[in-house]
């Protein structure tokens, strides 16, 4: 049976791109999951192409901003499937722009969700965790979280402090808890739709050129579950392999 089979999962930024691809990846593994979002029609689409393939799949309208409905999430899921297994945290914004714009509202944006979202599902799911004496944190952290470039300073910065949150996980897990950081380079996905600045969005898309598939980065956090208990994958850095950044 695969170590997958029957472990309840829940993923953030279900409705495309990474989370999309990795919860039909799971699903396909026999996982149980709990799909999050803010886009409903999304998520009813991807639970019901699930279900129709023979997964299992639920899902819970949630903005990761907003602590009482990552709270309803984590609660939500425990009361369908009785336990959390693993959480993807996944949902993340990317609007890069130089210092010099001063684009506030996008740092504030960022800084929300990319840092404070992921703080509030650890929060939410940890109870749970402690009280199994097991489960699995995912963050998706990004190649940013490694390098600072120019434009990406804030983005960057937000990357940098999930790293840094996992590996608190770590440290603090008392052998209950694994922890995995996944830093993805480029991949062809919604994130860079929300770059504002032109200049940056002109660069970013040149370098979005050798961009791989969503699946790539599906495949590692499959791998990093399906590891026995007692194997505990922390760091995986996934790139295209004509990525220069």
């Amino acid at each position: 049976m695969s170590e997958i089979q029957n472990k309840v999962v829940i993923i953030t930024g279900a409705s495309s791109g990474l989370g999309e691809a990795t919860a039909q990846r799971l699903a396909e593994r026999g996982a149980k999951l709990m799909l999050a979002a803010r886009r409903e029609d999304r998520l009813e689409e991807l639970v019901a192409k699930i279900e129709q393939a023979g997964g299992t799949a639920q899902y819970q309208i949630t903005d990761v901003i907003q602590k009482d409905q990552v709270d309803a999430l984590a609660e939500a899921t425990k009361a369908a499937y009785g336990r959390v297994d693993v959480l993807v945290n996944n949902a993340g914004l990317m609007p890069l722009s130089p210092l010099d714009e001063a684009k506030i509202d996008e740092w504030d944006q960022m800084i929300d969700v990319n840092i404070k979202g992921v703080l509030y599902n650890i929060a939410a799911v940890l109870p749970i965790m402690r009280e199994q004496k097991s489960g699995h944190i995912i963050n998706i952290s990004s190649v940013a979280g490694h390098k600072v470039f120019p434009a990406g300073a804030v983005y960057c910065a937000t990357k940098f402090a999930v790293k840094a949150i996992s590996e608190g996980i770590r440290l603090e897990a008392d052998g209950e808890i694994r922890s995995t950081n996944i830093s993805p380079g480029a991949v062809a996905t919604e994130l860079t739709n929300t770059i504002s600045h032109d200049d940056t969005a002109e660069n970013v898309g040149k370098m979005y050129e050798v961009a791989i598939d969503a699946d790539a980065i599906a495949r590692a956090i499959t791998f990093a579950i399906e590891q026995p208990d007692d194997v505990d994958i922390n760091e995986i850095i996934v790139r295209p392999t004509k990525q220069a950044l």
